[in-house]
């Protein structure tokens, strides 16, 4: 597990090396304060609890989390240094885990940092703090599917724009799968694809962590997705190395 945790914290250092890591987490915090306290009526809801965050995570996961991952492989494959890392050694499948890793690891801090939110609910009110802590739980899963299919997407392109908006419409799909407008639609015309989309959807699952339920249908469907994704990306990977 040595390379896998070497390229781990290559990657993370580069995020840091750059503005790139702080820009994130400044727009990531003050987008997820204004929303939460403005957008989600935080206080004429007269509630000490999260759920206006919680709601608002998966869109702004959406458009930020592809900007994290599109540099992953697309830049490498740019500067062609993507054949120098495949010839070290070390196995595709612990570069494309540990690149993975450092940038799940970069959300993770991310949403630690939204801390101040926690201590406003306790301050306020009495929240289950259980029921928070689930929801953060989901928040971290749920990113972890976006950067997976970022990252996927990010190994198919040499361009990082490109890899970023494909990220962005194939993670809107997932996180609008669950929508009342998409699954009413699909109830009154293809019942079956109701069902399927309700299934796949990201907001879906987030929406039992948020209420304080840890399910294990929605820990396997997390892991199983993720490891799709990224066995879809090592695919492509060892698929576009030679161009």
């Amino acid at each position: 597990m040595g390379p896998m945790f070497a390229v781990a914290r290559r990657e993370l250092a580069g995020y840091f090396a750059t503005p790139v890591a702080f820009v994130f987490i400044v727009i990531f915090l003050v987008l997820s304060g204004a929303l939460t306290f403005t957008l989600g009526n935080f206080f004429a809801r007269g509630a000490a609890d999260l759920a206006p965050f919680f709601s608002f995570i998966p869109w702004l996961f959406l458009l930020l989390v592809p900007a994290i991952t599109m540099r992953l492989w697309a830049e490498e494959r740019r500067l062609g240094t993507i054949e120098l890392l495949l010839t070290l050694p070390i196995a595709q499948w612990q570069a494309v885990l540990g690149k993975f890793l450092a940038a799940w690891v970069f959300c993770a801090i991310a949403l630690l940092l939204t801390f101040p939110m926690v201590i406003t609910v306790n301050v306020l009110g009495n929240p289950d703090n259980g029921t928070i802590a689930a929801g953060y739980l989901g928040c971290f899963l749920t990113a972890g599917a976006y950067l997976a299919i970022g990252a996927a997407l990010s190994a198919v392109t040499k361009n990082q724009v490109i890899a970023f908006v494909l990220a962005v419409a194939v993670c809107f799909l997932f996180t609008a799968a669950g929508s009342p407008v998409v699954t009413e639609f699909l109830s009154k015309n293809i019942p079956t694809l109701a069902d399927i989309a309700r299934s796949v959807s990201l907001t879906d699952r987030l929406n039992g962590f948020t209420r304080g339920v840890i399910g294990l249908p929605d820990l396997i469907f997390f892991v199983s997705f993720i490891g799709f994704w990224l066995f879809a990306n090592a695919v492509a990977v060892d698929h576009r190395k030679a161009d």
